[in-house]
């Protein structure tokens, strides 16, 4: 009988099924990370947010039109998330930034909006003024108001009404930097405003943590939900058709001129456009005739007064 040999191995061999060699070798699924894309909000979630700030916007443009006597007209125009010190960079010299609750939430207002919703308010017309310039103190109390009004309507359309949602001081663009971490992700809503024949903008913006809450109250709001996305449906087609621009004018239909008058024109001119006074013009929307029309003037504004009607056989006749 040979002894051992030393540091030998015996050798098994186990035989493997053709099913479990080919599971064995099957490739590992691997995915690259971005771990700058962390925070960033999903499809589903952007499009929650983005349903209940479009009517956030609406109660917004309600609340205003009543408080300041005048047409308000706000609509989300844009949901974006960048890093906070690119979106304190691209800020305005003079912009009004306003924090909440203990800097989880800040509401910005472009100059070119401030002054003009503050003139309304102390019985101007809202002509806009330089906006070059700082708001002195009472002018600032009169923003106060104002922010917080828009608060309210933000507090009703989250559904979180025991938010302690607290509006602090008016604070400097850059002191922003204090309430974030240097590279954190911001989520901004702007929001474009209409304010007698004034365009401008105010935004929301929310820290990481304060989307997460906002988010959650979603969630929580819909917990039967197979899917989150059919709990915010688009507005019916009706709605979406009621929104569309249609072009209108006011009109004398088939009106002919000689060629010699308008040749003879030069400014200080009188064109005659040999039509009886009588006869009205013609409210059009989209080429098609509507109403008969007088010209009018409402203020430093051009109108028109409807009158009857205008039949189906009418308009075919004109």
């Amino acid at each position: 009988m040979n002894p051992p040999r030393e540091n030998s191995v015996e050798e098994v061999v186990v035989p493997v099924s053709q099913p479990d060699r080919q599971k064995a070798r099957k490739p590992r699924t691997v995915y690259s990370c971005n771990f700058r894309s962390a925070g960033r909000l999903s499809n589903e979630d952007a499009r929650a947010l983005t349903v209940i700030h479009e009517e956030f916007g609406q109660h917004v443009s309600s609340a205003l039109d009543a408080y300041l006597g005048a047409s308000f007209e706000v609509k989300l125009e844009a949901l974006d998330q960048l890093s906070i010190k690119d979106h304190i960079a691209g800020l305005p010299a003079h912009c009004y930034v306003v924090p909440f609750s203990a800097n989880s939430m800040f509401m910005e207002f472009d100059n070119e909006l401030v002054f003009p919703i503050i003139e309304l308010l102390l019985g101007g017309s809202g002509a806009a003024e330089d906006p070059g310039r700082e708001l002195s103190e009472i002018e600032d109390e009169i923003m106060q108001d104002i922010v917080l009004l828009i608060g309210r309507q933000a507090v009703a359309a989250w559904q979180m009404p025991d938010l302690a949602f607290v509006a602090g001081h008016r604070i400097k663009a850059s002191e922003m930097h204090q309430a974030f971490a240097i590279n954190e992700i911001a989520t901004v809503f702007r929001f474009g405003v209409q304010l007698a024949g004034v365009a401008g903008s105010f935004r929301l913006i929310f820290s990481a943590e304060f989307l997460n809450a906002v988010l959650k109250q979603i969630r929580l709001d819909q917990p039967q939900r197979r899917s989150r996305v059919w709990s915010f449906p688009m507005p019916p087609l009706r709605e979406r058709i009621l929104d569309c621009d249609v072009e209108v004018t006011a009109e004398l239909k088939e009106l002919r001129v000689p060629v010699r008058d308008l040749i003879a024109l030069q400014p200080g001119s009188v064109l005659k456009l040999h039509a009886p006074i009588r006869i009205p013009a013609m409210l059009t929307a989209g080429g098609h005739g509507l109403f008969e029309a007088a010209p009018v003037r409402i203020g430093s504004q051009r109108a028109a007064q409807l009158g009857r009607t205008v039949r189906p056989a009418d308009r075919e006749r004109r």
